[in-house]
């Protein structure tokens, strides 16, 4: 990410500003640039080896991925008509009141399929 050169030709408060950017604290005393570039350098490497220890954010169980799937299944697929109501409700157009209140529902189901759809999507890959 960063290189060791990079980092040693930036002032003190050039290496304190990166480091609050990705908020990182510095390592030892923060009165030192080395404690900045210390940081700087080792955060990335430090970040995928606590992800592979499962510290942190992890990769849910088989049986959760399981679960998503089970979920998308039940949604079902969109009739031929409710295409056609989400074309018509992507492109601005609202139903009037009190069936807009059901087509907001529709369409945050219909959001919510394909959200879960690509994060099974990103899960797997």
């Amino acid at each position: 990410m960063f290189s060791r050169s990079e980092l040693e030709v930036l002032t003190l408060q050039e290496l304190r500003a990166l480091c609050q950017r990705y908020g990182l604290p510095p390592t030892g005393n923060p009165g030192y640039k080395v404690s900045y570039i210390t940081t700087l350098m080792a955060f990335p490497i430090l970040a995928l080896q606590q992800f592979q220890d499962g510290r942190g954010i992890r990769r849910p169980s088989f049986q959760s991925l399981q679960n998503m799937g089970v979920a998308l299944d039940e949604m079902n697929f969109l009739s031929d008509e409710q295409i056609a109501l989400v074309r018509i409700s992507l492109e601005g157009r609202k139903m009037k009141i009190p069936d807009r209140y059901e087509q907001e529902r529709f369409l945050n189901i219909y959001k919510a399929k394909l959200s879960l759809e690509q994060a099974i999507t990103f899960l797997n890959s």
